[in-house]
């Protein structure tokens, strides 16, 4: 499995290795060893298991966890294809306000880690694109928030030949900037602190 660092400080992206042969293909999307050299520390307590299944064009995001108590996620695609996007709305990251996308089918079976505090958003580049992930914190819809994934500043990679598909809430999200404003954004040094406890990692990150 190969690990490649992101845009977005924390975030990684790995490529495991596809074996197929006339009967279908067999692969493995999560890796300890891998994660581990990559990381610096194991993967967090599984705490929930998600699956989402979307029609071309489908923009979800930008979501994220009140933090604390914050949410880390283990992200793929079994079938179909998407692009998948990581945003840095941490408060005092070096990496505040990037953001990274990488391509997800079901060919390649590329993964994602998305750290504690990050947004991640997702689009549909195909009907029935199923993206599945494991997350360390159970769902809480008072802990859930969004900011809007056509925020001008940000600047998406969202297709613009389809039009997106974003739910009501979604729509109505605040931009990076006014949630900001408001004091609605993840701390990084808290974030990272969740992380260490959650993960294991070196005090030196």
């Amino acid at each position: 499995m190969q690990a490649r660092k992101l845009a977005v400080e924390g975030a990684l992206e790995f490529t495991p290795r596809v074996f197929p042969d006339d009967r279908g293909l067999f692969v493995s999307p999560y890796q300890e060893e891998a994660f581990i050299e990559a990381h610096g520390g194991p993967l967090f307590p599984v705490a929930q298991t998600n699956h989402s299944r979307s029609k071309r064009g489908v923009v979800r995001g930008i979501h994220y966890t009140v933090t604390p108590p914050g949410t880390a996620k283990y992200v793929y695609c079994p079938r179909g294809r998407a692009l998948d996007i990581v945003v840095d709305i941490r408060v005092g990251s070096p990496t505040f306000g990037k953001w990274d996308a990488v391509l997800m089918d079901q060919e390649n079976f590329r993964t994602m880690y998305f750290p504690v505090g990050v947004g991640h958003a997702f689009v549909a580049l195909e009907d029935d694109t199923v993206m599945s992930y494991m997350i360390s914190s159970p769902y809480v819809a008072e802990n859930e928030l969004a900011l809007s994934p056509l925020d001008p500043a940000l600047g998406l990679p969202i297709d613009t030949d389809v039009v997106p598909i974003l739910s009501e809430r979604d729509t109505a999200a605040l931009t990076l900037s006014e949630a900001e404003g408001q004091g609605m954004l993840p701390d990084y040094n808290a974030s990272l602190e969740i992380e260490r406890r959650l993960s294991v990692l070196p005090l030196s990150v």
